[in-house]
């Protein structure tokens, strides 16, 4: 039972419960934790609106995914500081999921996604994802920024136009053909949005200048349409339903079926993997402001908990938003508990004051997601990679380009399947197979330079295997087999000290060895097995087959063993 307990603790130990066991919290925590959190939720209002609106659903779900889905992060979460809700990086792919399968599609492939999640942070595969290429991230974070930034040029300059194209290349053709239509008024207020995101840091670095540019801009808009007849459209004209308020959404379980499941599963994919990445950087790049490590596996589950609750609420996917943790840090918080104050002040808001919402001009929202898109861009690490090896200059620019040209689910598949390729051949390029066939060093340590060295007699082969003896190796055994001492040879010996694993093809190959130098009449010894090639041969039934005394810990144990063999053949 208690290694049960200690097996659940390993994979799923949210950091909240760990502060109310430990008892250390006290009054002077919580006061910075709750003016953190208030800042957070000033800070998370623009952008939880702003990314709603841009994925292709209402300002109200952003809100509500920023709620939900930020309290169960910061509650189940394995980050002290972990700030979850909507982000940018979700907009692609949330917006093409609405575009062809409806907001039901989507509440399907967030709860799938969800599952994934959860079942990421079982496996414990929260360290493997960390080990994504930076290729591959650089490549779609800025890839996203591109689509995000054309997405808003119509409400960034108001262009008058009945429908947006959904495809990259048709939506700048449908930009140029309507930019007569520009409205001057709205291009302004983009403008004045970018100026104030500037430059308010500036004056006082507190107060987020997207909430600054959102009242400002909000309430000259209101005063030119009143006043003056100036005409710029707002999230009212978009979203006409908001001015009699929002009330709380009640659940709605979504319709799953079979084919809905094979037609969203690719999709699904895309967000948990998006998910994982972004919450897990951002966790990482928390852990080394404050000085803790986070649970990567705890983290995985709580996102996965929150992509299965949140949408069927109505919201979207959340995942761990960096600018809101650093904004959390900065301000104070230190424990889970400023995140769960941020999602308790966001539903305050949604309750009360989302009918203001209704005079917010888009072109403000744009504005923030032009900065929103410039800061995920990464341009400075996108040109410092270009200068990389070719292999990784073209997974970068494979995964950039097919996140904007085509679909973020294609570039992220098709970035991974070319970032192994390229790492396996770059293993094979380091792996070796060797014959030794002159003389060799009583040791496993090549640094020892007085080891003793032996001779190889005529009748003994001597096999070096140099690096992962796996499926991208194994095959070199059949190149270089005619190149042996071929019928002088009695015994082949295969020096394994620098094999740190094997795997089923490399032991299906060596097996192969094994039986065709039998037929051959030559004995097979292994010499500098370690200790865990040993148990995966073991585990294959090959230590039985080839005889346990003829699988060696030493060279100098094989060598012991080759003479016994040599010996036994003059009898």
């Amino acid at each position: 039972m208690n290694k049960l307990k200690n097996d659940i603790k390993n994979i799923f130990n949210p950091k909240l419960f760990s502060l109310i066991r430990e008892k250390k919290y006290n009054r002077q925590m919580f006061l910075n934790d709750l003016t953190a959190g208030l800042i957070v939720g000033i800070v998370a209002i623009p952008l939880a609106i702003a990314f709603g609106i841009a994925s292709g659903v209402s300002p109200q779900q952003g809100l509500i995914t920023a709620i939900i889905g930020g309290f169960i992060i910061s509650f189940l979460g394995g980050s002290d500081v972990q700030i979850g809700g909507p982000t940018g990086a979700f907009i692609v792919i949330i917006y093409g999921i609405v575009t062809e399968y409806g907001i039901n599609g989507l509440i399907i492939a967030t709860v799938l996604a969800g599952i994934m999640l959860i079942i990421m942070g079982i496996l414990k595969l929260g360290t493997v994802i960390k080990f994504i290429p930076y290729p591959i991230i650089v490549g779609f974070t800025s890839g996203i920024a591109i689509v995000i930034f054309s997405s808003q040029i119509k409400d960034f300059f108001g262009l008058t136009m009945t429908e947006v194209p959904s495809e990259f290349i048709d939506k700048w053709i449908a930009y140029f053909s309507h930019f007569q239509s520009i409205n001057i008024y709205s291009t302004l207020v983009s403008i004045a949005t970018i100026l104030i995101i500037i430059f308010i840091p500036k004056i006082n670095k507190k107060i987020p200048g997207s909430l600054i540019a959102i009242i400002i801009l909000t309430l000259l808009a209101f005063l030119g349409r009143k006043y003056f007849g100036i005409e710029i459209d707002t999230i009212g004209s978009k979203f006409p339903e908001l001015a009699g308020g929002s009330p709380l959404p009640k659940p709605v379980p979504p319709e799953i079926d079979s084919k809905a499941i094979k037609m969203l599963i690719a999709p699904a994919f895309t967000i948990a993997i998006l998910g994982s990445i972004e919450s897990l950087l951002s966790a990482m790049v928390a852990d080394g402001t404050i000085g803790k490590k986070h649970h990567s596996n705890t983290e995985l589950i709580a996102q996965g908990f929150a992509n299965i609750i949140t949408p069927i609420f109505g919201g979207i996917p959340a995942t761990g938003a960096i600018a809101r943790t650093m904004t959390n840090i900065n301000n104070g918080g230190r424990t889970p508990v400023a995140g769960i104050i941020h999602a308790a002040f966001l539903l305050l808001i949604y309750l009360f004051l989302m009918p203001l919402a209704v005079h917010i001009p888009l072109a403000c929202l744009a504005g923030i997601l032009a900065v929103v898109s410039y800061n995920m861009s990464e341009w400075r690490s996108f040109k410092l990679l270009l200068k990389n090896p070719k292999s990784d200059v073209i997974v970068l620019l494979t995964t950039f380009f097919l996140t904007v040209v085509f679909d973020l689910t294609i570039a992220i598949e098709i970035g991974l399947v070319m970032a192994i390729i390229l790492f396996m051949k770059r293993i094979m390029e380091t792996s070796k197979i060797s014959i030794i066939d002159t003389e060799l060093k009583a040791t496993e340590n090549d640094e020892n330079a007085e080891a003793e060295v032996l001779n190889i007699p005529d009748s003994v082969e001597v096999y070096e295997i140099d690096g992962p003896f796996f499926f991208g190796i194994a095959n070199k055994f059949d190149e270089i087999g005619d190149f042996g001492r071929g019928a002088k040879a009695k015994v082949r010996i295969i020096r394994m000290r620098k094999v740190p694993f094997i795997d089923s093809t490399g032991i299906h190959n060596l097996h192969n060895l094994y039986i065709r130098s039998k037929k051959e009449k030559i004995e097979v010894v292994l010499s500098g097995v370690t200790e865990q090639v040993y148990h995966t041969l073991e585990k294959a039934k090959f230590v039985d087959e080839i005889g346990r005394q003829n699988v060696c810990n030493h060279i100098s144990l094989a060598i012991e063993r080759v003479k016994e063999i040599l010996k036994e053949e003059t009898l």
